[in-house]
């Protein structure tokens, strides 16, 4: 009896029904598609800010600590400290190895342009690199895939190109020179002069307009230094950090064994820096904090605005049905009135009334949840240009979700259709 009663009131308010469950799977599919980006959101939020630069450097221990308790840079002549060009590999079979997107090493000194006594910084490092692992995979390395925004007038230096280089704009503007032209310089120490070639002009920005680049070889040729690095600079993803992190950043020794193995399995940027330096003997791994942490809140504020925009999505559903259920008790006052006159109870008649706004709202429910994974891949793929994870931890989410919103939405209708008395409804007042 109850079932024929629920379709029948289900088929004489269809059109009611049918702006229920509309306005339930619009609030479902914004919903279902804020919650899949938004959980997974971070990673690519994250893919994307590493365009923007590196926020982990890697140097030599103990220049690390000369600098930190002297102030003594420890990176020329006879006190320099370097690390080992064959030890860069295992920084991808770390517990985080693939969240390191890309790194590229550096090694630099001061040279002298031509026949004069211009003086510059000569860096030599890995353009684009693939690097094979311990693992056997390969490893896409290098500056140009960590500095994505220089601008390069010419063509990038290959990594076996001898006798090519790459100058800043700035340093290129002042000394008249363009790409093809030749170059000479001579490393303070090193032996003899070096004939290059410009094969382009890096506009950057920053520092490195003033700089002239080489492959790694060639600059450890010059400096009598094969097989060494003086740093690296690592671009990770990387979770926000919290109190906990900033306490293993401290000192690690200062969590207990829970709260370490928490640390240790979360890619925060303080466990990623202290796993390279388990990596990667005599080194010194330290969070450039401007970086790390501004990611951090773009990520924090981005996932927000999704939340917000969730929750107001479904307070807007919540209002709308309240309307239509509201709209609907008043249409059919004498059909209420007239049940109670018969003898039926407010638990019947408000159990039967949220049968129908629960059965419509599931229906409508199940529509937008499907139709949210839509626009959870277009927005993945019109935004960060890849696809979004479907989460199926966000079903049971989104149905808990949808029958508070009706039940929130039916609380107005309830407390009209509870006030209702038979006498003055059926007597037209």
């Amino acid at each position: 009896m109850f079932w024929q009663m629920l379709i029948g009131a289900l088929v004489r308010q269809r059109r009611r029904m049918f702006m229920i469950a509309l306005t339930v799977a619009l609030g479902t599919s914004l919903t279902t598609a804020m919650l899949n980006v938004m959980l997974d959101v971070g990673d690519k939020v994250n893919r994307e800010l590493k365009a923007y630069g590196a926020n982990i450097t890697v140097v030599p221990k103990a220049a690390s600590v000369l600098r930190d308790l002297y102030g003594i840079e420890a990176n020329s002549g006879a006190s320099a400290q370097y690390l080992a060009e064959a030890d860069l590999g295992k920084l991808k079979t770390i517990f985080w190895a693939h969240n390191i997107v890309t790194f590229a090493p550096f090694l630099e000194t001061k040279a002298v342009l031509g026949q004069g006594s211009d003086e510059v910084v000569l860096v030599g490092t890995w353009f684009d690199r693939s690097l094979e692992l311990p693992t056997g995979e390969v490893a896409e390395t290098g500056i140009k895939p960590l500095k994505s925004w220089w601008q390069v007038e010419g063509d990038w230096v290959q990594d076996n190109d001898s006798e090519g280089a790459m100058i800043g704009s700035q340093l290129a503007g002042k000394l008249g020179l363009k790409t093809g032209d030749d170059l000479d310089i001579t490393v303070a120490g090193g032996e003899g002069k070096e004939r290059l070639k410009i094969r382009g002009i890096v506009n950057s920005g920053s520092a490195e307009d003033d700089q002239v680049f080489v492959p790694l070889s060639v600059a450890q040729k010059a400096m009598n230094l094969a097989g060494k690095v003086g740093r690296v600079e690592v671009s990770a993803i990387t979770t926000p950090e919290n109190e906990l992190a900033r306490r293993a950043a401290h000192n690690p020794k200062s969590l207990s064994l829970k709260e370490w193995e928490t640390w240790y399995c979360t890619a925060y940027v303080s466990a990623i820096a202290y796993q390279i330096e388990e990596a990667v003997g005599g080194s010194r791994a330290k969070p450039i904090r401007q970086v790390a942490e501004s990611e951090g809140v773009i990520l924090q504020k981005t996932q927000l605005l999704m939340l917000l925009i969730t929750v107001l999505s479904l307070i807007g559903s919540a209002l709308g049905i309240s309307n239509l259920l509201i709209a609907g008790v008043m249409e059919r006052s004498k059909e209420i009135g007239l049940l109670k006159a018969l003898g039926a109870t407010d638990a019947v008649i408000l159990w039967q009334n949220l049968a129908e706004a629960v059965t419509t709202g599931i229906m409508g429910g199940a529509i937008g949840y499907f139709c949210g994974l839509g626009f959870a891949q277009m927005i993945g793929r019109s935004v960060f240009g890849s696809a979004v994870a479907i989460n199926t931890m966000v079903i049971p989410l989104v149905i808990v979700l949808v029958i508070l919103v009706i039940l929130a939405g039916s609380i107005p209708a309830v407390r009209m259709l509870l006030s209702l008395r038979p006498a003055e409804v059926l007597h037209g007042r």
